[in-house]
């Protein structure tokens, strides 16, 4: 045995006494961050936003002690966020938080191991380029890209780095989920015919944030780098801090609500992206100034791409002007349905015998199955605290960072999502149907490769 490894134990055994505490000056908690420290797995915050502060903190807080975890560094534009975040870790993590202006400073941070990533829509993608390229595990939050050119950038990069990298798709950390997934995938489902998605609100102050808006001045954040790669802009505090309502910044719905639920359609087929898109909508309600619309209805094709005679329609509809935020995700088949707000598989609108005789056909009715306990359900708002899937999600990453293992949410699952959402945004921006060019991994709508 070592002398450094006989000399810890002993000083482990005087800590239990507290004759080592008294000794080196040392609190109990002081003491904490030092055990294991060589072990310890540092988070930079990469943005200190509502999605973090809310949701994504206090999920890390419920695993961050067994895990050995630490947030030791936030980067925020904005000196009014930054300065929250440094005073609100500083107060759960029980020591000082580094303070970075931007993420070339996190970066520049000694014992950094990982990052969470929760910033912009349209900042997402090149963030977590940045943080592969610092060599950095990441948490990234969705929509992963609101552009092809950043979607294929940012898989590339990930795809050539060692790091572990998990999609904020938390969906594919729910027990009733996996089990869907399983499911759907042994065949005893059928055939799948039909997918139906929703999620409606009633909120005139959803993505709404008038009281920072009057907060924010230009001299006190970056607006050039806030940009990144956006066309230049002309000072707006609106689009920095309400970009969800704003396009290029964000797609809105899309990009909120629907990468979520269609991100399960190509979990459970293994479908990459749809065959094509047709969206319409509108601003019909909240007229503020928003760009973005507060009422969509999608339709998708999805299926084989060469295989025309087999596959299913997929719909998407959101309203922010009348709704109870339950998000609504049924599977349909010949024999019943798969319905992920009860948690039930059913013979619900399954095929029964009066209209099978008609077609010379059997009978086609799903058993009753539970996917999982009533209580489990997908918590629809981004700020809901530490719900059950966000929490499972980031232990899921912090557990992957440890066994080097691929996260339940890998790099392809935030492509793909993004791919259905880019091709949305092209039928919404254009009119036309959207498709997908698979040769060159471009959007397509009216004859020409979708830009924005």
């Amino acid at each position: 045995m070592s002398n450094s490894r006989r000399l810890f134990i002993k000083q482990s055994a005087m800590a239990v006494t507290g004759t080592y505490f008294a000794g080196m000056g040392l609190s109990a908690k002081s003491y904490g961050n030092i055990i294991g420290a060589n072990d310890r797995v540092r988070i930079g915050v990469v943005g200190y936003s509502d999605r973090f502060r809310q949701a994504l903190l206090p999920s890390f807080l419920n695993h961050y002690k067994e895990l050995n975890f630490d947030i030791v560094a936030v980067s925020d534009l904005w000196k009014i966020r930054r300065e929250e975040g440094v005073a609100a870790l500083k107060d759960k993590m029980v020591h000082g938080i580094t303070a970075c202006n931007n993420n070339d400073e996190l970066y520049n941070q000694k014992d950094l191991d990982a990052v969470i990533i929760s910033t912009a829509d349209f900042q997402h993608a090149i963030h977590a380029i940045e943080a592969v390229k610092a060599k950095k595990d990441a948490y990234v939050e969705k929509p992963f890209a609101e552009t092809m050119e950043d979607n294929r950038a940012a898989l590339k990069a990930i795809k050539a780095s060692n790091n572990i990298v998990q999609i904020g798709s938390q969906r594919r950390s729910g027990i009733n989920y996996h089990a869907a997934n399983e499911f759907i995938k042994s065949g005893k489902f059928g055939n799948i015919t039909m997918v139906e998605l929703s999620w409606n609100v009633n909120q005139p102050g959803r993505w709404r944030r008038p009281a920072l808006v009057a907060q924010l001045k230009q001299e006190d954040t970056d607006w050039k780098r806030f940009l990144i790669n956006r066309p230049a802009d002309n000072w707006d505090p609106r689009k920095y801090l309400e970009y969800r309502l704003f396009w290029p910044y964000s797609s809105g719905m899309p990009g909120q609500w629907m990468c979520h639920q269609v991100d399960t359609v190509h979990w459970f087929t293994d479908l990459k992206h749809p065959r094509s898109v047709i969206a319409n909508g509108g601003i019909y309600m909240w007229k503020d100034g928003r760009k973005n619309w507060d009422t969509t209805a999608a339709v998708f094709d999805y299926g084989p791409v060469n295989d025309a005679s087999s596959g299913f329609q997929v719909i998407f509809s959101s309203r922010m002007h009348n709704g109870d935020e339950k998000p609504a995700e049924i599977y349909y088949s010949n024999g019943g349905e798969l319905n992920l707000i009860t948690n039930k598989i059913s013979a619900t609108g399954g095929l029964r015998k009066n209209h099978a005789d008609a077609m010379n056909m059997q009978p086609n009715l799903l058993p009753d199955v539970d996917l999982a306990d009533a209580s489990v359900k997908a918590v629809a708002s981004a700020n809901t605290g530490a719900d059950v899937l966000t929490s499972a999600h980031m232990r899921n990453w912090m557990e992957c960072i440890r066994s080097r293992k691929q996260p339940n949410a890998p790099v392809e699952a935030g492509y793909a999502h993004s791919v259905a959402s880019i091709m949305t945004n092209a039928s919404v921006r254009t009119g036309f149907k959207a498709t997908f060019d698979e040769a060159k991994q471009e959007v397509m709508a009216g004859g020409k490769v979708f830009k924005y």
